[in-house]
């Protein structure tokens, strides 16, 4: 049987593939969340790192529906038959919750349930300390590149002052859990 993490990193290379920094920026996720797979059980290992490879095929063409990239990859991935767990862990990374209730579009995002796990943790710190280009950045820093490239009036900007909190306290726990790894 071949694993769930090569099914994803084959799924997200033919739907973000062809985009260089999007794909830079997959590429890099899915290689900071096997890092940060010490910091979860064993047998979650697998789920977070295939996780890392789909978090972002929202944003393929012929993906995108809602315009909300969380939703519409999760959406996605039930349609083609992926684990619930996984789609959630799309649905919900990086803060979703906070700006899906600003889009409105929070009720459709409440049918993928929200994990508060090291898994989900891993998986939004995996993505909130890569850049949109792949490099290894700190938190703070992610979010300045994200209000920069995106704007003031940009969704994650106006939930800014509750989503930033939010990944910087998820931040925390992982490395917390790093540091007791070591």
């Amino acid at each position: 049987m071949t694993p769930a993490r090569y099914l994803a990193r084959d799924l997200a290379r033919s739907l973000v593939g062809g985009t260089a920094d999007r794909w830079r920026h997959t590429t890099a996720v899915a290689a900071r969340a096997d890092e940060l797979a010490v910091t979860v059980p064993a047998d979650d290992r697998e789920v977070l790192v295939a996780a890392a490879w789909l978090h972002d095929i929202g944003y393929a063409p012929e993906v995108a529906d809602t315009g909300f990239h969380p939703l519409d990859g999760a959406r996605h991935l039930e349609r083609l038959g992926w684990p619930p767990r996984v789609c959630a862990l799309v649905a919900r990374h990086s803060g979703a919750r906070l700006v899906a209730a600003h889009l409105g579009l929070d009720d459709r995002l409440d049918r993928y349930p929200r994990e508060g796990s090291a898994v989900a943790d891993a998986l939004t710190h995996a993505d909130q300390t890569t850049d949109s280009r792949g490099r290894r950045v700190t938190v703070p820093r992610r979010l300045a590149d994200m209000l920069e490239r995106h704007g003031p009036d940009s969704p994650n900007a106006r939930v800014h002052h509750l989503r930033g909190p939010l990944l910087l306290a998820t931040a925390d726990r992982v490395e917390r859990r790093v540091g007791t790894r070591s």
